[in-house]
Formats: structure tokens, C-alpha cells, sequence
């Protein structure tokens, strides 16, 4: 199954949206207060990302070996996952690892398009 995911997030609060085919799921949650005003919208995003992975795997729109179009808007990050592009962000790290670590358990085929916000 194809899937386009598109997320966002800032120092308050995170959103996805999912397109498979004809149907969307949307998503919005605000940041726990473990995160709430103390991450930057770069590390929001990235919680975004993992967030809403997570979330999709858990209620079965995104299943082992499907294929997701990511649009990303922020050029760092889009790097990061096209390029292995290093960020020096202990934080973005560890979300990446976690990001990483659902993608190769689901063996997800994930491809990346930066996109103008």
C-alpha cells in the first residue's frame, strides 16, 4: 500500500496527516509536558515524524513493507534522511534511532521530498 504522510510541529504541539488512496487521517496532539515550550520546531518535527509512524502502525494504516511518500519542509531534515546528513542534536538523535528502528522493523519503503511550506 502507498501512502503520502505530511506532519508539522512547534514548540506547543504536533500534527500529521495521512493520504492512502482515497481516504485521510489527520491527527493533532499537544506536546507532553515533558516537551511542551522546552524543544525547537526542529526537534518537534522530528517528534512528529516518529509520533505519527507510531500512531499509523498502531491503527493499521501503515502495515509491514508498505511504501510512504514523506513531504518534509524543513531542508535540515530532509537531508538528514536523504543524505545521512549529520545533525549535532543528541535529542534529534535518539528520535532518529527510534524512527529508524520502526521503519526496519515494518520494513517500510520510505522515500523523502522536500517541499516548500
Amino acid at each position: 500500500m502507498d501512502h503520502v504522510l505530511y506532519f508539522e510541529g512547534d514548540s506547543e504541539k504536533i500534527s500529521w496527516k495521512i493520504e492512502t488512496g482515497g481516504s485521510i487521517a489527520e491527527q493533532n496532539r499537544e506536546h507532553v509536558q515533558k516537551y511542551k515550550n522546552k524543544v525547537t520546531n526542529l526537534q518537534s518535527k522530528y517528534i512528529a515524524l516518529h509520533v505519527g509512524l507510531f500512531w499509523a502502525i498502531g491503527v493499521f494504516i501503515i502495515k509491514n513493507e508498505d511504501c510512504i511518500n514523506v513531504k518534509c519542509d524543513e531542508k535540515a531534515m530532509f537531508e538528514h534522511f536523504k543524505f545521512n546528513k549529520e545533525i549535532n542534536d543528541e535529542f534529534i538523535k535518539n528520535r532518529m534511532r527510534f524512527i529508524k528502528q520502526l521503519i526496519s522493523q515494518r520494513k517500510l519503503k520510505m522515500e523523502f521530498e522536500l517541499i516548500e511550506s
